[in-house]
């Protein structure tokens, strides 16, 4: 498994540190690194990140604020030249804490462990939808999705816990979809399978009570569905 990471540290020396211990470790692509902790919170809230390597101390906000102003988490190792921030640093579900100056071999134990975490993550966890939404990637459950709707260049995803905007094509939307999931039913809707509860002549209905129509050239796949 090759984890996407950043490094976030307001000491270019840190910095270097990391780097140079990244290009050792075959598990690790080190996407960027940064002094300046505001832009990394930007690059981390719109790029696909596995594993943050964060200092603590830093001018502008601190490690702790920045990783909890995150959504969704990637997993984090604190580094740190102070032992007192190893407590808070583990009540935020860290994965391990280094403590400044840390050896090549304590670097990768700690990656070894974010590995270990992410690999049984995967096996876990319900699949997701992975969207871009206000400038930020969205990780939403498949479970949870009622039905997607597309308006023009934009597509509505309908959720247990609301709508949801994403800048995508129909198309594409329908790429990043399981085929044994969902299905098309019109030009303009995407359903779960798992929702569909009735279907009749030129609409069907879902498990929320939701009526949607079902166009001329996807009749025939939805009819697959239809009850004997």
């Amino acid at each position: 498994m090759m984890l996407q990471c950043i490094a976030i540290d307001d000491e270019p020396l840190a910095l270097q540190v990391i780097k140079k211990f990244a290009e050792r470790t075959p598990e690790l692509q080190l996407q960027k690194v940064f002094t300046d902790a505001i832009a990394a919170r930007d690059y981390a809230q719109n790029n696909s990140i596995d594993l943050l390597f964060l200092d603590i101390q830093m001018p502008d906000i601190n490690g702790l604020q920045l990783f909890n102003s995150l959504h969704p988490k990637p997993k984090v190792i604190f580094t740190t030249a102070y032992r007192e921030f190893a407590v808070e640093g583990f009540e935020a579900d860290a994965v391990d804490y280094l403590l400044k100056p840390f050896t090549f071999s304590r670097f990768q134990k700690a990656v070894a462990k974010a590995a270990s975490w992410m690999a049984m993550e995967e096996v876990q966890e319900e699949p997701c939808l992975h969207v871009h939404v206000d400038y930020k990637l969205m990780k939403i459950p498949f479970q949870s999705i009622h039905y997607i709707e597309s308006l023009d260049d934009y597509i509505r995803i309908h959720t247990d816990t609301g709508k949801l905007m994403t800048l995508l094509p129909m198309k594409a939307m329908m790429q990043k979809l399981p085929r044994n999931r969902f299905i098309r039913i019109h030009r303009s809707y995407i359903i779960p399978i798992a929702r569909l509860q009735y279907i009749q002549y030129k609409k069907l209905a879902l498990s929320t009570g939701v009526e949607l129509p079902i166009g001329e050239t996807y009749r025939s796949e939805i009819n697959r569905y239809r009850q004997p």
